[in-house]
């Protein structure tokens, strides 16, 4: 490991000051991504600005009925609020699903949406990554990729984003509070993740100078009914080969009233369905209508020598969850 500097900062002005005065530093939160990096020499940080000490590991209720989540609000902490389980149950599935214990009492949930990828050759030094070294190539393209991206794909990156939680996030529209010494803005979740194109080692909209503060859900009703699905090569601690967030609502005709779909394990970002829930918007609650709605969103898959499964899998994986919200009086 590279020798760096550590500091800790004692409000949220003190760390923005110390990473504007320092661009080669990093936050460092929970650490259980950026330790490993840093260990494997994929990051190499001059400075680590320790932020655990910032007042930003609470969840407020809105008076709209929204919730908002601090930056350093632990993974387990998270999974295991009454409010989560109550309004977004898909959230607290998406989490616990996510990793062992120990790393979730660990995680943060600013640090899980920046977690980077676990595709194989972006840890092998010895082979081209475009994400780890830009300008390199891509291995994964013609190599081992059974785990690799088939949706917002480029020549220049296949690599899957690894968190579940933000899979669900993007299906509820929730919007990340970031800070820096410019000012305050808020993005939107499904806008923060970049598509690869020739740029892939750019992986979000925050700058190197930029803190994520918060998490923001919008109250929605519709997520009280709620499931998150993985589907992974065994049963504990594996990435998602697919997994799938929804929300429905059935009105009395037995037509989808509203309807919120989000797709894990198969692309370079957290992947909102819109093309499949504008399909199913006012359709009958039907396997046929989840899956032609689903087979839809999968069109413009691009499979790989390797994960060709992946567009049949997620696509029976879609309408399995939205069947079980349709017919399970007990979902959620």
């Amino acid at each position: 490991m590279k020798t760096f500097s550590y500091l800790s900062a004692q409000d949220v002005d003190a760390a923005l000051q110390r990473i504007t005065a320092e661009p080669g530093a990093k936050f460092l939160g929970g650490g259980t991504n950026l330790v490993d990096l840093m260990r494997e020499g994929i990051e190499a940080p001059e400075t680590l600005i320790d932020i655990t000490r910032l007042p930003l590991d609470g969840i407020e209720e809105l008076p709209d009925g929204g919730l908002r989540i601090g930056a350093l609000v632990r993974n387990s902490a998270l999974a295991a609020h009454p409010v989560v389980r109550s309004r977004y149950p898909f959230l607290s599935q998406a989490i616990l699903l996510g990793a062992t214990g120990q790393i979730r009492n660990m995680a943060t949930v600013g640090g899980n949406l920046l977690q980077r990828t676990r595709c194989l050759y972006f840890y092998d030094e010895a082979s081209a990554c475009n994400k780890r070294e830009p300008g390199a190539g891509c291995a994964a393209r013609e190599g081992f990729n059974r785990g690799n991206a088939v949706l917002g794909t480029s020549d220049d990156c296949v690599a899957t984003h690894p968190s579940d939680m933000a899979v669900a996030l993007a299906a509820i529209d929730a919007v990340v509070e970031v800070r820096s010494s410019r000012g305050a803005r808020r993005i939107a979740l499904t806008e923060f993740h970049r598509l690869p194109g020739t740029t892939p080692h750019l992986e979000s909209e925050l700058a190197p100078d930029e803190l994520i503060t918060a998490i923001e859900l919008p109250p929605l009703p519709i997520a009280a009914r709620s499931h998150y699905r993985k589907v992974r090569d065994r049963a504990s601690y594996a990435f998602a080969l697919v997994s799938v967030a929804a929300a429905l609502q059935v009105d009395a005709d037995g037509r989808i009233a509203e309807i919120r779909l989000a797709l894990g394990g198969v692309a370079t970002k957290p992947w909102r369905a819109r093309i499949a829930e504008e399909l199913l918007l006012g359709a009958e609650a039907t396997d046929e209508s989840f899956a032609r709605a689903a087979a839809a969103e999968l069109a413009p898959a691009l499979p790989l020598s390797g994960n060709a499964f992946k567009i049949d899998l997620a696509q029976r994986t879609v309408v399995a969850v939205l069947r079980k919200l349709t017919t399970d009086r007990s979902a959620s």
